[in-house]
């Protein structure tokens, strides 16, 4: 399928929509969220038949849970959309200013970063997410989501164009909706009409679009995160947290994957995990984290752990186990597993908290609490493009900066360059 229509399309769209200012952007954004609402029913209809097939196609129960829709997480999806109308706009900003030597004046302004492209799996509330933080940084977005959810974003961008129509720049939101893997080929080779496309999903198509893509690539990241449990740690708290890290929603990407438990309280530890997850979730234990159980509970599954499961995002009930003799050993083999992209340790001790929160590398790195902290909504961004687990312009949950780029504004007196 070409595209080159639909480029062109968001390329007008976001020259006009670069100009508008936040009284515009937010009056239209507001439509789009009212327009979502009154068309629930209609999306709901929409995402029943994707959840339908994905469920005989044999998607886990993890990843339906990402995919499913019902009217509460259709009014969140409303709701974000109104944070982010709550957030300043990021575009026009005076971030610096000087004057040289000579009299020029210097001014680094934010600026939208352009048109952008975001490929995504399963998830439709992605959709809307993107959709608003786009339009507030007044940059056009090409969607486009996975196959099962396909249904799902053509309900959604259609309410929201409704929206913009009845209320702001129309056309600077488009869906690639073929279901064609030739759209993803068009879109990582449309330079000079995509500015910058976002991977969001597992591990496959992160790799793919970093390998083809011919234009910028914001890196978001798989999510093969840990905690730490160290001795000093209070462990009915340090249950709990696990369990909420786990068992919440494990098919999102700040679940975490593999608990590391120093070997000074993995005998006390472990009993109280093992109670706490018999029935609910899978186990892969090394050696000494299972004998430590000592006699199982009823119902609980449990498997030895295999080396590949360090490196696994399970995205499922399935949570790893390893006993560690210290602190170097949990922070060396999370920089060596982990995804950079949401790491915790547990502890009441300060120095090992410093310490852990200094040397490993992430994105986020937590003292005492879930990894499922980590998203736009909850650090106050109103919604995110992503986890972004490279280094370069943004790190961590994206927000609306991450959708804005510099210009400098030089301003002269008639100076010439001798």
């Amino acid at each position: 399928m070409n595209l080159e229509n639909t480029f062109k399309s968001l390329k007008t769209a976001q020259a006009i929509l670069a100009l508008q200012d936040r009284k515009v952007k937010d009056f239209a954004l507001g439509k789009a969220a009212g327009a979502i609402e009154s068309a629930t029913e209609e999306i709901l209809a929409s995402n029943a038949r994707d959840v339908e097939k994905a469920r005989a196609g044999g998607m886990k129960e993890a990843l339906v849970d990402r995919l499913m829709l019902n009217s509460e997480r259709i009014k969140g999806l409303a709701g974000g959309i109104a944070q982010v109308i709550r957030q300043e706009d990021p575009i026009g900003r005076v971030k610096a200013g000087w004057k040289t030597p000579n009299g020029l004046l210097i001014e680094q302004v934010t600026v939208p970063l352009g048109t952008v492209s975001i490929i995504y799996e399963s998830r439709p509330d992605v959709t809307v997410d993107a959709f608003s933080l786009a339009y507030k940084a007044g940059c056009a977005i090409l969607l486009r989501g996975s196959s099962a959810a396909l249904e799902s974003n053509r309900a959604l961008v259609k309410a929201i164009k409704k929206g913009l129509e009845e209320g702001g720049v129309s056309g600077a939101v488009e869906l690639a909706d073929s279901g064609s893997r030739d759209e993803v080929d068009d879109i990582l080779s449309a330079r000079g009409w995509i500015d910058a496309v976002l991977p969001r999903g597992g591990h496959e198509l992160i790799q793919r679009v970093v390998e083809n893509a011919k234009v910028p690539v914001i890196e978001t990241g798989e999510g093969n995160c840990h905690i730490y449990v160290e001795p000093s740690a209070d462990m009915k708290a340090a249950v709990d947290i696990i369990a909420n890290a786990k068992l919440q929603r494990p098919g999102v990407c700040n679940a975490v994957e593999t608990l590391l438990v120093h070997r000074d309280v993995v005998k006390t530890l472990m009993p109280l995990v093992a109670a706490r997850f018999a029935g609910k979730a899978e186990l892969r234990c090394d050696s000494e984290s299972r004998a430590a159980i000592g006699s199982l509970p009823a119902g609980l599954a449990i498997k030895d752990a295999v080396s590949e499961d360090w490196a696994t995002e399970f995205l499922d009930y399935i949570l790893a186990i390893k006993t560690v003799a210290s602190l170097d050993e949990a922070i060396n083999h999370i920089n060596r597993y982990g995804t950079k992209h949401s790491e915790a340790i547990l502890t009441n001790d300060l120095r090992a908290a410093d310490e852990f929160t200094r040397r490993v590398d992430a994105a986020c790195v937590y003292t005492n609490a879930s990894t499922r902290f980590t998203d736009g909504g909850v650090f106050g961004f109103g919604a995110e493009l992503g986890i972004s687990t490279q280094k370069f312009h943004v790190r961590g949950p994206m927000g609306l900066d991450a959708l804005t780029t510099i210009k400098y504004r030089i301003s002269g007196s008639g100076q010439i360059r001798e």
